[in-house]
């Protein structure tokens, strides 16, 4: 993966990271990586993840993305991916999608682009490799997208897919499947959490609040 040094005297996220005596952005990435996942008290706030000492896989990217812009480096992008969450990838949800009889829901999950490689800096063990052959679609999004314009394109992509497949729910009912489907994965991993290190041990990208108020 492509490295620079963080330059002085830029914007803000590149003082955040010089203020912590992180000089470039491989080190930037192994500090975001290594932050607990939380859910973040304001995610309008570019800074949240510094604040809050923790951040989503939203959040996280973002402010990569927001780093590297700050540093004359266009080439990391910011991604949103759309990719199958089933049974396979993630055991804890097998009762709720068994429930409701589906295979699958699409589910969003943010990551960075660099020179044609993906890098996922979710939690430090997070891996592109995890979720490739689960995506549906990606797209190219900016720092300042994550929140509206993440629900409009991930709710989109679920009108087409319930039409595209027959799937017998509406929108509201798929969005509230997903939901129970993002609890149990979250109940499952508060003990695990509550027993390990301040580092998110969460066995998935998609164990996030993105979509909480």
């Amino acid at each position: 993966m492509k490295n620079f040094t963080i330059d002085k005297n830029q914007e803000v996220i590149s003082e955040e990271f010089l203020n912590r005596n992180i000089l470039d952005f491989h080190s930037a990435c192994k500090y975001v990586s290594e932050l607990p996942y939380k859910r973040n008290s304001d995610k309008e706030n570019i800074q949240c993840i510094f604040d809050d000492l923790g951040g989503t896989c939203s959040t996280k990217h973002a402010i990569l993305r927001k780093l590297a812009l700050e540093n004359d480096q266009q080439d990391v992008k910011l991604i949103l991916g759309i990719f199958k969450m089933y049974t396979e990838y993630t055991f804890k949800i097998k009762n709720t999608l068994d429930r409701f009889n589906l295979n699958y829901i699409p589910e969003a999950h943010n990551y960075l682009k660099i020179d044609d490689e993906h890098f996922d800096f979710t939690k430090h063990n997070s891996e592109y490799s995890q979720f490739k052959n689960k995506l549906l679609v990606e797209k190219e999004i900016e720092y300042n997208e994550i929140i509206t314009e993440k629900i409009v394109f991930h709710k989109n992509f679920l009108k087409k897919w319930i039409s595209d497949e027959n799937i017998p729910y509406s929108l509201e009912e798929i969005w509230e499947i997903r939901e129970q489907c993002i609890k149990d994965l979250q109940k499952n991993n508060e003990v695990e959490i509550q027993n390990s290190s301040s580092v998110c041990f969460a066995n998935s990208p998609d164990v996030r609040d993105d979509y909480k108020p």
